[in-house]
């Protein structure tokens, strides 16, 4: 069910308790990422780690979005395979392991998940999970690369939780935006990929 007919089908309140249900995860975490010592601080290094670049931001809101405009077994189904692709990498980073191009896959995967979302392409999940996965290792491998010497898991507790709230975040945009007017979800993945194309010419990530 694509994000239009979903909007359809959900009640206004439920649709109001997406981005809410995001933002109450957000405010416990922001507040023991203030700690700034011990394994709240690991936490909440991890918890930043997201939103420390435009690039992994925004690759996670637009696996929320297409996860909208997909619908169907792609609302939980994409945001789940990132995650635990994203801690696959992570685990790959930490050890030290090389993955080659990661800074790149990065930068593609804004640009192509953005596409997918402008697109409203309703891919398999048999094709579409693959594609995520691959970029969810990416960001992991950077995350992982870039994590404290102690409280690794406590860290990527943080980073995994900001990302689920980014993935949440888009996911709710997607679906209410729909309900205003179909074509605003594919707006918003159409600037995804500007913001990832402005990136990789020389943009600040």
């Amino acid at each position: 069910m694509p994000a239009k007919a979903l909007a359809r089908r959900l009640p206004s309140p439920l649709l109001m308790a997406l981005p809410l249900a995001a933002l109450l995860i957000a405010v416990p975490l922001l507040a023991q990422a203030h700690a700034g010592h011990g394994e709240a601080g690991a936490f909440g290094a991890g918890w930043a780690h997201p939103f420390s670049g435009a690039d992994h931001a925004l690759a996670m809101l637009a696996v929320g979005l297409w996860a909208a405009v997909s619908g169907g077994r792609a609302l939980w189904a994409m945001p789940a395979v990132f995650v635990a692709a994203m801690l696959a990498g992570a685990v790959l980073g930490v050890a030290g392991l090389p993955l080659p191009g990661v800074e790149p896959v990065i930068l593609v995967s804004v640009v192509v998940l953005g596409a997918a979302a402008a697109l409203a392409l309703r891919a398999p999940l048999s094709l579409a999970v693959p594609a995520i996965a691959l970029f969810g290792l990416a960001h992991g491998a950077a995350h992982g690369a870039e994590g404290p010497a102690s409280g690794l898991l406590t860290y990527a507790t943080g980073f995994a939780a900001a990302t689920l709230a980014l993935h949440l975040t888009g996911l709710a945009l997607g679906i209410a935006l729909a309900r205003a007017h179909a074509a605003l979800p594919r707006v918003l993945g159409a600037g995804a990929v500007g913001a990832g194309l402005w990136l990789a010419v020389g943009g600040v990530a």
